[in-house]
């Protein structure tokens, strides 16, 4: 773990990621754009072109990348499970490490979160427990629609799920990512089975935190077994009620629990989401301090976002709160952001009506300085 001292400039100065070497602090989040290519979900030449563009970027995330077709929340987002998005996302790590760049793929799987209009056959969302509804809308190609009930996996289902997600990493690692970071965040598939909010299963899976959070390990472990745990991350979020997730009834024991057991295995990196994704930086329920303390004697580097700003990034990293910052919508529009962040220049308006639709426009037709 780096040295941290009180000049503010640590934010522009580089860190260690596990075997990753970072240029600077000022990490990319993953942020999902529905660029791919309608009936392959694969990356392609536009995915490239922004992610080179954001390659100066201490580490890029890309955004979540289905691990399955079952997998899939959205209209337009990429796949990373066949030969054809492998070729694509080959494209996106070529671009970004012909500009000095370094990139870690999000392995996703939104469980819950999908709609029968969206699942192959037509069939049922899948999830920790049957019955788990998590409300709300999603678009689909029949437009606007209302979730639906899921289908809890059955055991061997769910061992199938950590083998489908080892798979994902293989690809990833054959498509020339430096690393995984695997989204156990706002309220996904893995945090559906964390939480007992939503996780009511009577297996192994099930009941105790120690079988509720034996998904997330398992699946760390498998991608483990493909990219080294130093190249391997995850993203958390303990407090979030993103996509209308119920809290745990002891976050702190149920979160705490996994961070010690990714301690152990002294992943690359923890990235977590500091309160309530996109919103109120409200911590409460979670220790994030301790995290940092507990990940950081492990050698673990610690990601802080949510809403932070040049100020409070600088602040965080010269008193050693976090090891790196990751924005989100900062980044989208401004492919520049380290640069800007260092001089205190002025930061690019997003166009929010643009950050689903296709196309260069609101992509990749931000300005840099």
């Amino acid at each position: 773990m780096n040295s941290m001292s009180a000049d503010p400039t640590t934010l522009f100065t580089p860190v260690r990621v596990g075997a990753i070497e970072a240029a600077n602090r000022i990490f990319m989040a993953p942020l999902t754009r529905c660029r791919a290519t309608p009936g392959t979900d694969a990356a392609n030449a536009l995915i490239a072109e922004y992610y080179a563009q954001r390659a100066s970027a201490g580490l890029l995330v890309t955004e979540g990348t289905q691990i399955l077709p079952s997998g899939k929340g959205y209209m337009g987002t990429p796949g990373i499970y066949s030969p054809e998005q492998e070729a694509g996302w080959r494209l996106t790590t070529d671009a970004v490490h012909a500009k000095g760049g370094k990139i870690v793929a999000q392995l996703w799987h939104v469980g819950a979160i999908s709609h029968p209009d969206m699942q192959p056959g037509g069939v049922l969302p899948v999830t920790a427990s049957d019955g788990f509804k998590p409300g709300g809308t999603t678009y689909t190609q029949n437009g606007k629609v209302e979730r639906v009930a899921a289908r809890g996996l059955t055991t061997a289902e769910v061992k199938e799920m950590v083998a489908a997600f080892k798979h994902a990493a293989e690809v990833a690692k054959r498509a020339g990512f430096d690393g995984a970071e695997i989204h156990g965040a706002n309220g996904y598939l893995i945090e559906q089975f964390t939480r007992d909010s939503s996780n009511h299963r009577t297996d192994e899976y099930g009941g105790s935190i120690e079988n509720r959070i034996r998904f997330a390990v398992e699946v760390v472990d498998a991608v483990i077994s493909v990219f080294g745990a130093d190249r391997t991350g995850i993203r958390l979020s303990p407090v979030t009620l993103a996509n209308n997730a119920k809290p745990d009834s002891n976050t702190q024991a149920t979160y705490g629990a996994l961070v010690e057991a990714l301690a152990a295995r002294k992943v690359a990196f923890v990235h977590f989401i500091e309160g309530n994704t996109g919103g109120a930086r409200d911590l409460t329920g979670f220790d994030f301090a301790w995290a940092k303390k507990t990940l950081g004697a492990a050698g673990v580097t610690y990601i802080a976002n949510n809403k932070y700003d040049r100020i409070l990034a600088m602040h965080t990293i010269a008193h050693g709160a976090a090891d790196a910052i990751a924005f989100g919508v900062p980044f989208l529009a401004n492919p520049d952001l380290p640069e800007r962040l260092r001089r205190d220049a002025p930061l690019n308006p997003p166009r929010p009506a643009l950050f689903y639709s296709s196309g260069a426009e609101g992509y990749t037709d931000y300005p840099a300085l």
